[in-house]
Order: C-alpha cells, then sequence, then structure tokens
C-alpha cells in the first residue's frame, strides 16, 4: 500500500512541474535582447535599444497628458557651478531731460501800433519775435521786413488772428510795412512802423515757433521729438535720433512739389501723418522738433545748385552752428539737409555739401 501511494504521488509531482510550463517562450534569445514590442495588430512597433538594463516605465498616469510622456527631461543646474553673471540692460532713459519745452508767442500790448485793419506788436522783440495780424476786408495782404543787414523778408498775412515772425537779422533797426492788394500785383501800404531791437537771448529768433514752423506743447511733432529725444545722452543724441527720424520716415512728395501754392505754409503734424512732403515740409517739421527739445534750429531757404530749396541749422555747444552737416560719432559727418538725404547717395550728397558754394542762404525763419 504504501509502495502505491509514493508512485501515485511521484506522478502527481511530475503532472505538476509539467503543467507550471505551460505558456512559457521558450525560443532562445540572444544575450543581453529584448523582444521587440508589438503593437495592438500584433505587428512590429518600435525596436527598444540594446541595453542590458531594464527601460524606465514611459507609459503615462491616467491623469497626465500623453504628450508629455515624450518630453525630454530637463538637466537641473548643479548647485555647486557658480551661476553666470547678469548683463545689464540697455538705458530706456539718457542723461539729457528730454522734457519739451514749447515757447509760446504773445502780443501783450505793450509796445505795439496798430489802425482799424492791422496791428504790429512788438512787446517781445527781445525775445526775438513780433506779432502782426490783419482784420481788413482785402483778399490779398502782404507784410515785408527789412532788418538792419538790409534783407528784405515777404511774408502773407493769412488770418485775423496774431501770427509769429522771427527778428531774423539779430539786434537792429528793423522796418515792418503791411500792404494791401490794389490790382494786379500793386500793393498800397496799410501800415507801417520802424522798431530798434535789442535781442536779451541771441538764439530767440530760432526757438520760438512761427509763421513757417508752427507748433505747441499739443502736437504730435512735439510729442515724438519727446520719444526720439528719451534715449539720448547730448543735444547731438537727439538731433542724430530726429534727424534719422525724418530721412527715413517722410518721402519727398513730387506731385505736391509741381502743384505748391505760392506762400505755402507747413502744417507740421499733417506731414508726419501723411507721411510725405516737400523741402519746407521736411525742413519744418526738423525744426519744430528740435525746437520743442531747446535745440536752436534756423531754417534756412536760399539755393542749393541751382534748385531753390530749404534745409536747417542747428547750434550745438561747444560746436556752434553746425551749417548743413552734423556729426554722428567722433569720426564721420552726415548732412543736416533732411530733404536730400531722403533722397540720393549718402557718399553724392556729401560732396555736394562739402562744397560750401552750393548751398546760398538768403533767408532765415
Amino acid at each position: 500500500m504504501k509502495k502505491k501511494t509514493f508512485i501515485f504521488s511521484l506522478i502527481l509531482y511530475l503532472l505538476c512541474m509539467a503543467l507550471a510550463g505551460c505558456g512559457t517562450n521558450t525560443e532562445l534569445q540572444p544575450p543581453g535582447t529584448i523582444p521587440p514590442a508589438t503593437d495592438e495588430t500584433g505587428g512590429p512597433d518600435t525596436t527598444v535599444p540594446d541595453d542590458t538594463t531594464a527601460p524606465d516605465d514611459t507609459t503615462p498616469a491616467p491623469d497626465e497628458d500623453p504628450s508629455a510622456s515624450s518630453t525630454p527631461s530637463v538637466e537641473e543646474p548643479d548647485a555647486s557651478t557658480e551661476p553666470e553673471p547678469e548683463t545689464s540692460p540697455e538705458p530706456e532713459t539718457g542723461l539729457r531731460d528730454n522734457t519739451p519745452r514749447c515757447l509760446v508767442p504773445t502780443a501783450d500790448g505793450s509796445a505795439e501800433t496798430h489802425n482799424e485793419y492791422a496791428s504790429i506788436d512788438y512787446s517781445n522783440a527781445s525775445e526775438g519775435y513780433f506779432m502782426a495780424c490783419y482784420t481788413g476786408t482785402c483778399p490779398k495782404v502782404k507784410m515785408q521786413v527789412k532788418g538792419s543787414n538790409g534783407v528784405t523778408y515777404t511774408y502773407n498775412l493769412n488770418s485775423s488772428e496774431y501770427e509769429a515772425f522771427p527778428l531774423s537779422s539779430g539786434s537792429g533797426s528793423y522796418e515792418i510795412t503791411i500792404l494791401e492788394n490794389v490790382f494786379d500785383s500793386n500793393y498800397a501800404i496799410c501800415l507801417a512802423d520802424t522798431i530798434n531791437v535789442t535781442l536779451s537771448n541771441e538764439f530767440g529768433p530760432y526757438l520760438y515757433p512761427n509763421q513757417y514752423c508752427v507748433f505747441n506743447s499739443s502736437s504730435r511733432t512735439v510729442a515724438l521729438a519727446k520719444e526720439l529725444a528719451e534715449p539720448a545722452n547730448t543735444d547731438l543724441d537727439v538731433i542724430t535720433s530726429i534727424y534719422n527720424y525724418v530721412i527715413e520716415s517722410i518721402s519727398y512728395d513730387y506731385d505736391k512739389a509741381a502743384t505748391v501754392p505760392s506762400g505755402y505754409i507747413p502744417d507740421v503734424d499733417a506731414v508726419l501723418d501723411s507721411g510725405k512732403g516737400i523741402c519746407l515740409d521736411y525742413a519744418a517739421v526738423m525744426t519744430s522738433m528740435l525746437r520743442s527739445q531747446r535745440i536752436p534750429t534756423r531754417l534756412e531757404v536760399g539755393y542749393a545748385g541751382d534748385a531753390y530749396h530749404a534745409w536747417i541749422s542747428a547750434y550745438i555747444s561747444d560746436v556752434g552752428w553746425v551749417n548743413g552737416i552734423v556729426q554722428f560719432d567722433g569720426n564721420e559727418w552726415e548732412l543736416m539737409d533732411p530733404t536730400f538725404a531722403s533722397m540720393v547717395d549718402e557718399s553724392e550728397l556729401k560732396d555736394f555739401i562739402s562744397n560750401g558754394s552750393n548751398y546760398v542762404v538768403k533767408y532765415l525763419y
């Protein structure tokens, strides 16, 4: 009986051992390899690189974004490594104060002459300007101003409101005459006076607005000049920034040049809005911007070669009046004729302006 029991137990043991091997893959694998994974259809998926170490589990948790599973990990910096020194950002504001200063010409009435048709107010002549207006009915009215240097300026009086005019000849005697048109090109004197001027500030005529460059604290031109001057450290930086903006942002208007009427007066904000203008527009925009930044600027009219033209000159402390050119750095000089600078080759322009006889000033505004 014991013998039968022993034989039965041995058979049962061998049977269990055989059952324990069911479902195992008996195919031998090369050492150091893992069988290729399969997709849901049983076909090959991706080959796992030969590696004796177990791969990381990259299966995302149920709440994780599946796309994040393939994102490479970012190596954390070694705490023992010293961080690189941070570079300071470029300064947004220069050393120079860019607060606009828009001088306001006024007719105080303390020194003036008038009649029922016109008025000349020279209460602030020492500041470099006088005011005039015409309140009569004549549609065509002109004013002539002759300084002690013998140069006669002729203006149109376009408004019944006072307009400002520069005393461009400096200290001395001025003859001011307002004339009404009688017929054709004939005019009769409406009002005349002679005044003696002693300037308290030689730069006054080139800091105030006047009929040729009208601006005030509300002008877009002034706001833009403030923005352009913000990074500046010096007046020269301001001139450079404004000069570059004007020649790059305003294109020459050939149609306007062909049809511009006599006595045309620039509207500096309108020129900026349109992005187009003639030489007088270029000069007036830049003059208004620089004057609002307290930089004396002359709007000059005369001849550039054979062309009747307008350009500017600016005053730089310790340098003086820069006529027709402005220094951008310590080695090179660029032109301050904003019209030509926007139209022609730089080297050609330098050659032209380097010959002083090419620019002949007739009037300063």
